[in-house]
């Protein structure tokens, strides 16, 4: 189980650093810079799925170490 969970931290890790410059957007709201900061942009193609990915790696993060604490 331990094993498990390493492998779905060392995933979900590299998920999050592909992800495009979000952050880059969230320092310009303490900036007042960007305009188009809350524009809709939808996500496609491998955005999108790099999204999805992190969310599911995520959940099942979450699920994972709620079972281990239960369970010792």
């Amino acid at each position: 189980m331990d094993v498990v969970l390493l492998v779905i931290s060392i995933l979900l890790i590299t998920v999050v650093l592909l992800q495009s410059d979000k952050a880059e957007d969230a320092s310009n709201i303490l900036l007042g810079a960007s305009s188009e900061l809350f524009a809709q942009r939808k996500e496609r193609g491998p955005e999108l799925f790099i999204s999805r990915l992190t969310l599911v790696l995520g959940i099942l993060f979450f699920v994972l170490c709620l079972v281990m604490s239960v369970l010792k």
